[in-house]
């Protein structure tokens, strides 16, 4: 008897703010926490959000997931607790550190008087008076950590703080008490007493400047995540249901589907819809980054967020909650913000084993001082040095920082990065190919041509208008919008089938019909003799052309020739120029046959070479994967449901919104998605990932370099206590203002 046991599927994912995190140590601990918990699949731990994302097994383990959190010595809170934590005042949190500087300043006026000659030392029992509350009180977060850290056999920057501090507190207080006025063989009375040279000033500093430089740190944290709070910003809290008693103010998350809404001129959709009654204009400039109001008919798709402009209209609710534009545009940030990069692995590895090599090294420089005949109070002060120094601050914020800078500044130009692999892979991208038809032309074809063999004009519309009428492929609308235009009515077609990448057959007044490319009526044996040389000239001149034949007992019949024009998208031209100016290769890959695909890559300003024609849908990711196996690094850009397969296929795929729908699965298998069918973003995406990756490397080169320099020098005996506790805290908010930077960043 065997047993068959199948894996559990991941089946949700669970969001934990985590609280007292302070290094890229922690970062480590709290994922190895999370990661032994029975059903956790992955964990990924973000220091810059203050958050943890956990793929589970099982979504009833987030009680058991917070346990293990505070098991490991953190504070478990909800997971947008540290987006939501705006105060009101910039000064919020700074009681602790003012009072540190206040306790810290008598301390350090000797040093100021020295400059002058002067001779401010403050006696034995003030500098206690005053240093004691600074190490004890206001550094009892470091050492409720650092024990943590401790019982859970690891450290963190808290544990080397409180090492370092105490160490030059204790030492201090073993020179007071031991020295002479305070020994049993008191000097003689005629003898003036001396005052030991102590080292109160030094740990109070070191405490009160890794306080400033936390509150620092934590300002521009808030910063890092405005973007976010933005997009939460945009969704209103009541909407005006439209009922059996007119307008009633009801909760957003009271709203269903298929109920009227009102919305007046100046306030925000609260609630994805369909323009019911009424004429507006739209400002979408907070969803798509396009800055002009878009106009809005009846039956105009509206999302949620975007700001209804001078007129009261009456929208009918499509989506609510989590299946909102806005919503999914949310979570999209939040994933690309709570994810790490690939280049994290470096630093994660690095963590793991930087607090025990720093303890050796402190440890090493006491011996060290020792061995060489320097007393024990100036080996400890040099290895105290190294200890405040060390502190892994920069290094956990290097990546995650400039992560949340870089896609919160994208999301607000209209780019929204899935994930952090997609934002540090764009950068090395070297061919963009391009679908065509609505990534590169409008996506809106118009029947330039028709030409039918042995029927009427308005025969020939009728027939492949019925049989087109439930499609929604761009031709399709063409076909039908010519026959309105026509005041032709629409036949109700029988057994309509699409066949994929030809066309679409079924029944029509009696008539079994196939409508698609030419190379589909090849196929099917239709003589394509009478119409050759007009479809050839219609092809030169850029258009699709189509043809309907009909089918009987005999065989298959041609009926008409179809001609179909599309013009290039404003901008598109200029977009592909500039990739080419940065020496980035440019591919269009269309279904078109041959001719019409490259008389609208002319008019793009695109080489006959970079064309790929007569492509199926199913083909295109192969074309994706043959330009990759050519060594390149390569982008896809399309903005329908059959681009799927091909943006999956590439490094990196960019899903283009478009406005007559088939974007939804496109976004589902791209790492990029532009939020308005503008080809310049294509650029402006690349453009960005190129300087978020800037930033992280200048980051971590100063993260890295920070502590390779400092840390010899404090072993040296170059750098004291309180001037290491000053570069420490520098890194880190030096580490975020470079991240912030990109906060400066617009598109070209």
């Amino acid at each position: 008897m065997s047993t068959e046991t199948t894996p559990l599927a991941i089946t949700s994912t669970i969001d934990i703010g985590i609280g007292g995190m302070t290094c890229a140590s922690c970062v480590m601990r709290v994922e190895r926490a999370l990661k032994k918990v029975p059903g956790v699949d992955s964990a990924t731990v973000n220091l810059a959000t203050e958050s943890a994302r956990i793929a589970v097994h099982d979504a009833t383990l987030e009680p058991r997931l917070r346990r293990a959190v505070r098991d490991a010595g953190y504070e478990p809170l909800a997971p947008s607790a540290a987006i939501d934590a705006v105060d009101a005042s910039p000064w919020a949190g700074f009681m602790p550190v003012g009072v540190g500087l206040a306790l810290s300043a008598p301390l350090v006026l000797p040093m100021v008087g020295e400059l002058f000659g002067k001779d401010w030392m403050l006696p034995a029992l003030w500098q206690f008076l005053l240093a004691t509350p600074v190490q004890f009180i206001l550094g009892a977060r470091f050492y409720k950590a650092g024990w943590h850290a401790l019982l859970a056999r690891s450290g963190n920057m808290d544990l080397l703080v409180a090492l370092g501090t105490t160490a030059g507190w204790a030492l201090s207080m073993w020179l007071w008490l031991t020295a002479p006025d305070h020994s049993a063989h008191a000097m003689p009375a005629d003898m003036p007493a001396m005052e030991p040279h102590l080292y109160f000033e030094g740990s109070a500093v070191v405490v009160t400047l890794v306080l400033l430089g936390k509150w620092l740190e934590a300002r521009t944290k808030r910063q890092t995540t405005a973007a976010i709070r933005a997009l939460h910003a945009l969704r209103p809290d009541t909407a005006h249901l439209l009922g059996r008693d007119g307008e009633v103010d009801v909760p957003v998350s009271e709203v269903l589907v298929g109920d009227k809404i009102v919305v007046k001129p100046g306030e925000r959709f609260p609630v994805d819809g369909m323009l019911l009654e009424g004429r507006t204009q739209v400002d979408e400039s907070m969803l798509t980054g396009e800055p002009l109001p878009v106009t809005k008919e009846v039956g105009a798709k509206l999302t949620g967020g975007s700001i209804n402009g001078e007129g009261r209209v009456v929208v009918q609710v499509r989506a609510v909650g989590v299946d909102t534009v806005l919503s999914h545009i949310i979570r999209l940030v939040e994933d690309a913000q709570a994810a790490k990069a690939p280049i994290q692995r470096l630093v994660d590895q690095v963590s793991a084993v930087f607090v025990p090599v720093v303890l050796l090294i402190a440890l090493a420089t006491l011996l060290g001082w020792v061995l060489t005949g320097h007393g024990f109070e100036t080996a400890l002060i040099h290895a105290v040095a190294v200890l405040v120094i060390a502190c892994p601050c920069a290094l956990g914020l290097a990546t995650p920082a400039a992560i949340m800078a870089g896609t919160g500044v994208a999301a607000k130009h209209g780019i929204l990065i899935k994930d952090a692999q997609a934002l540090e892979l764009a950068h090395t991208v070297d061919v963009v190919a391009f679908d065509k038809t609505g990534t590169l032309t409008v996506g809106r074809p118009r029947l330039s041509a028709l030409v039918p063999v042995g029927l009427a004009d308005d025969e020939a519309l009728a027939l492949a208008a019925g049989l087109q009428s439930g499609s929604e492929h761009p031709l399709a609308h063409a076909v039908l919008q010519a026959a309105k235009e026509s005041a032709i009515p629409l036949q109700t077609p029988a057994d309509v089938q699409t066949v994929s990448g030809r066309g679409t057959e079924g029944a029509v007044a009696g008539r079994t019909l196939r409508l698609g490319s030419l190379r589909w009526m090849a196929e099917l044996g239709v003589d394509l003799s009478v119409v050759e040389a007009q479809a050839a000239q219609l092809q030169a001149q850029g258009a699709t052309v189509s043809a309907m034949a009909q089918t009987t007992d005999s065989g298959s019949t041609l009926l008409a020739l179809l001609a179909f024009a599309d013009e290039p998208k404003p901008g598109a031209q200029q977009a592909l120029a500039s990739l080419k100016a940065r020496g980035i290769q440019t591919v269009m890959i269309s279904g078109d046959n041959r001719g019409a695909a490259q008389a609208m890559a002319a008019r793009l300003g695109l080489d006959a070479k970079d064309v790929l024609a007569e492509v199926l849908p199913g083909d295109k990711a192969a074309k994706v994967a043959a330009l990759k196996a050519g060594g390149h690094a390569v982008a896809m850009v399309g903005d329908g449901v059959n681009d799927a397969p091909a943006l999956a296929a590439a490094d990196v795929g960019m899903a283009m919104a478009n406005p007559h729908g088939g974007t939804d699965v496109a976004m589902h298998a791209a790492g990029i998605t532009l939020m308005r069918g503008d080809p310049l973003l294509v650029a402006a995406a690349l453009d960005i990932s190129r300087r978020t990756v800037a930033k992280i490397r200048q980051n971590l080169f100063w993260a890295f370099a920070y502590n390779a320099a400092g840390i010899p020098l404090a072993a040296l005996g170059f750098l004291s206590p309180v001037v290491a506790g000053a570069a420490m805290a520098l890194s880190s908010v030096s580490v975020m203002a470079n991240a912030l930077l990109l906060k400066r960043w617009k598109p070209d």
